[in-house]
């Protein structure tokens, strides 16, 4: 007869809801988002919201239409114009009229949204280098190579997996 000490566990009928994959993802990327706010304070960027992150992660170097910009966000137009006036008000970005469409309007990073990218970037492989350094170079290559063949983003984890070897 076993013992409550040597009796095995059973899982209550909702832990699959702490330790799912989505949950553990969300948790990861929370913390590697806060970790990247936090270096862009120190940068002297402390205005910087993840908000603020969406719109640029999607928003080209030449610019982007609001509706593009919108799409790729997954947003409404109505949000993403709002996320535009708050980037627009700390000098990351300006409208301007679309010169193929003069109806349209398109968004660019401004010269300080060009040197605020700079120091995103910088933030975001130091971040990345601290994961590394926790888990180690093997399971960020794998975990990294996994979630984009599962994203069917391959190609674009090959330069963030060659950044993470660095």
């Amino acid at each position: 007869m076993k013992t409550d000490a040597t009796k095995p566990r059973r899982a209550a009928p909702d832990a699959w809801r702490l330790g799912n994959a989505g949950r553990v993802l969300g948790n990861a990327v929370t913390r590697f988002e806060s970790r990247v706010l936090e270096l862009m304070a120190a940068a002297g960027h402390a205005d910087t919201r993840l908000s603020h992150v969406n719109l640029t992660r999607h928003l080209d170097l030449e610019g982007t239409r609001i509706t593009e910009l919108a799409r790729r966000a997954r947003m409404t137009n109505a949000a993403m114009t709002e996320l535009i006036d708050q980037c627009e008000a700390l000098g990351l970005v300006v409208r301007e009229a679309d010169p193929s469409d003069r109806r349209a309007r398109t968004v660019r990073f401004t010269e300080a949204g060009r040197e605020w990218l700079k120091a995103f970037g910088q933030a975001v492989k130091k971040a990345e280098r601290e994961m590394l350094k926790e888990i180690g170079p093997e399971a960020a290559e794998v975990l990294l190579q996994g979630l984009a063949r599962y994203a069917g983003t391959v190609e674009s984890i090959r330069v963030a997996g060659a950044g993470m070897r660095a």
